[in-house]
């Protein structure tokens, strides 16, 4: 992928990942120095709890992902705040991104990338519901379990409790979705993918 834009901060982790952690863009959770995102204080917090959730292995500048993937809807370093026309040119690497990871459960962190998230693969509207609300709670998609995250500058100790037991709850079930495409064959058998 060619992106648009001189500098720019590229997903990062496990292309095999079960759990795709989506931020806004390099200017809220970091990443224009390490290239890497969730880098600066804020996206350490994050990482620190998804640590402490059995998600990251090692936490850092170059955190260890074995089974996550941390990417950008609006993965340019824009000059301030990305316009809308910029998120919207953006969508098309997002969702191109999204697919490959084809990750089972998507973790989207603050109010932007959880509004895309939830009306893009979900049935659930944002308008009705807030982030408070939202933190940390299972939302069925199309193909995806959605676990959307408060903004972690926000968080109070309670709302990082939640999200860390909220996590290694949903490690402990099945959480992998698979399609049986086997049907579509001339023969009887199973086809699984993710």
């Amino acid at each position: 992928m060619s992106p648009p834009c001189g500098s720019f901060v590229p997903g990062y982790g496990d292309a095999n990942a079960d759990f795709h952690v989506i931020g806004d863009h390099p200017g809220v959770h970091g990443g224009t120095e390490s290239g890497v995102p969730f880098t600066n204080e804020v996206g350490r917090t994050l990482q620190e709890a998804l640590f402490e959730a059995g998600i990251v292995d090692a936490p850092g500048v170059r955190p260890t992902l074995t089974q996550t993937f941390f990417s950008y809807l609006h993965f340019c370093v824009a000059d301030g705040t990305p316009t809308a026309a910029s998120y919207t040119d953006l969508e098309r690497f997002f969702d191109a991104e999204l697919r490959a990871i084809a990750a089972h459960v998507l973790l989207p962190v603050g109010e932007r990338p959880t509004r895309h998230v939830l009306e893009t693969f979900t049935p659930r509207s944002f308008a009705t519901t807030s982030m408070s609300e939202l933190h940390a709670t299972e939302i069925r998609g199309s193909g995806f379990l959605v676990y959307p995250i408060r903004e972690p500058a926000a968080w109070s100790t309670e709302d990082r409790t939640t999200l860390i037991t909220a996590l290694e709850s949903l490690q402990q079930n099945q959480y992998e979705q698979q399609a049986d495409l086997g049907r579509f064959l001339p023969t009887e058998t199973a086809y699984h993918v993710r």
